[in-house]
């Protein structure tokens, strides 16, 4: 879940960086400025992170034993988490690239 946490800190700061131009003095809206590119390169980082997080929580996942996983709990709820990250990132990404 760290992971998750931090592709989703990557995606909030590459929107942040994005609509901070706005408000600077001089700021023009909607530009193919470079606070624009640097933003949607945040933001697509988190999306492979997220996407990477899958994999390699996969990857440890694999090599619990069966007694080492408590009862009830949920072994996959962070790949969901990270898929639905992940799949929000490119929401974001596409909004951010269209508006």
């Amino acid at each position: 879940m760290a992971w998750s946490r931090t592709a989703a800190g990557l995606m909030a700061f590459g929107f942040l960086i994005d609509r901070t131009e706005v408000l600077l003095p001089g700021g023009t809206g909607r530009s193919a400025s470079i606070a624009f590119w640097i933003g949607l390169a945040f933001v697509l980082l988190g999306v492979l992170l997220s996407a990477l997080s899958i994999a390699q929580y996969r990857r440890a996942a694999a090599t619990l034993r069966a007694v080492e996983i408590p009862p009830g709990y949920w072994v996959n709820l962070s790949v969901y988490a990270s898929a639905v990250i992940g799949l929000l990132g490119i929401a974001l990404a596409l909004y951010l690239a269209t508006a």
